[in-house]
């Protein structure tokens, strides 16, 4: 799933791509990916765009006061075209969602892989009404973004884990499976943690690495075309899928707890104090 660092590098590479431009023509081909109907998708074309920017995981295109909005979910992407293709978009096997072409002929299409649907596509006249928006918590990356505000997120979760609490849309927006087990291992954190347990000094330090680990993502997505987005993410990881290899810190072997829909890797001398955790993909039948 795409996370903060990547939808900042996609939403970059569009500003950079559409700013300025005026919209031609939105051709959805998966009707379920459009979740608003107050302002109609046509009402976009012929509209000059003013940018492109960020909340959290979904990318906002701001054109004269109307805002296409889409989150790419666990399996959605961007694909550009330099001349967008002149066959019309239909549904298939392609996985096309929808295709923005420009009056310059340029444009870009939004696929997804896999058979869950989950790609989404809002258009608004502000932000806020999306409602995932509207619950976002607070930016990790914003200017104002505090280590007193990560305390009182972080404490007013109790004895929820550490890891859950940095996936929490509602709490901190943006950092998703991957980057959590990034943040954890560089603070040599148990992704099971209680944030209760978690000092202020231990508070401090973990916000200088949710701080640096996204910041330097961030800037190492820059300037990457989309298509080695993906690559660049997968590369750049330290623990993230990389289970059964070597952790490049301590040397022991990188392990992982496995879930119904998912599964995270952290290393056990470097985060748990040389414990293995158990595997969890057993755990619904267990209740």
């Amino acid at each position: 799933m795409p996370e903060l660092p990547e939808v900042a590098g996609v939403a970059a590479y569009l500003d950079a791509k559409l700013s300025g431009k005026a919209i031609a023509s939105g051709r959805l081909v998966s009707f379920s990916a459009l979740k608003t109907f107050a302002v109609p998708l046509d009402a976009l074309a012929g509209l000059e765009i003013d940018g492109v920017g960020r909340h959290g995981k979904f990318i906002d295109i701001s054109a004269q006061g109307i805002h296409l909005i889409f989150h790419l979910a666990r399996a959605g992407w961007v694909t550009w075209h330099d001349v967008a293709p002149a066959v019309p978009a239909r549904p298939g096997k392609s996985g096309l969602a929808f295709r923005l072409v420009l009056d310059d002929g340029s444009g870009f299409s939004l696929t997804e892989a896999g058979t869950q649907k989950h790609l989404a596509i809002y258009v608004v006249n502000a932000p806020d009404e999306v409602p995932g928006i509207a619950a976002l918590g607070p930016d990790p990356l914003a200017g104002d973004f505090t280590v007193e505000q990560l305390a009182e997120i972080l404490h007013g979760a109790g004895r929820s884990q550490v890891k859950g609490v940095l996936r929490d849309q509602r709490r901190l927006a943006g950092i998703g499976n991957a980057y959590s087990d990034e943040i954890l291992h560089v603070a040599r954190l148990s992704p099971y943690t209680p944030c209760s347990s978690l000092g202020d000094e231990a508070v401090a330090e973990l916000y200088g690495h949710i701080r640096r680990t996204l910041g330097q993502a961030v800037e190492a997505a820059s300037g990457v075309p989309l298509a080695g987005l993906k690559d660049a993410k997968r590369a750049s990881m330290r623990v993230h899928g990389r289970a059964g290899q070597a952790c490049g810190v301590c040397g022991d072997t990188i392990a992982e707890v496995s879930f119904a829909d998912s599964a995270l890797q952290y290393c056990p001398t470097c985060q748990t104090g040389g414990k293995k955790l158990a595997d969890r993909r057993m755990s619904r039948l267990l209740r």
